[in-house]
């Protein structure tokens, strides 16, 4: 049997798509391989700042599920520090704010 292309299950790939997929993957891991590690770990770091945001901003407060995500920024930008490169002071100032936001938020919360 020769494969066409196409797929008799629309869910399932076909040898042709799963061919192309792991060729972009190689792609990728290529231009991540290329990449300074303080920017990709300055990226994630953006992305639980937001997520903390998020849960802050909830009606009510998420304040659990925001310390999670305030601790896991905490980790990474205390342990690395000036490792972040540019990203060191911006992503301490924010979480210095998420801090700051969490405290003002329990305390109106235990009120």
């Amino acid at each position: 049997m020769t494969d066409t292309g196409a797929s008799t299950n629309p869910a399932t790939p076909s040898g042709s798509e799963i061919a192309q997929s792991a060729e972009e993957l190689d792609e990728l891991r290529r231009q991540l391989a290329q990449t300074d590690p303080a920017v990709v770990v300055s990226n994630h770091c953006y992305g639980l700042f937001e997520l903390a945001a998020v849960y802050l901003s909830e009606q009510p407060p998420r304040l659990i599920e925001a310390q999670v995500a305030i601790d896991a920024l905490a980790g990474v930008v205390d342990a690395l520090g000036e490792r972040l490169g540019e990203s060191a002071e911006p992503l301490a100032e924010g979480l210095a704010q998420l801090r700051l936001a969490w405290v003002q938020l329990r305390a109106v919360a235990d009120a």
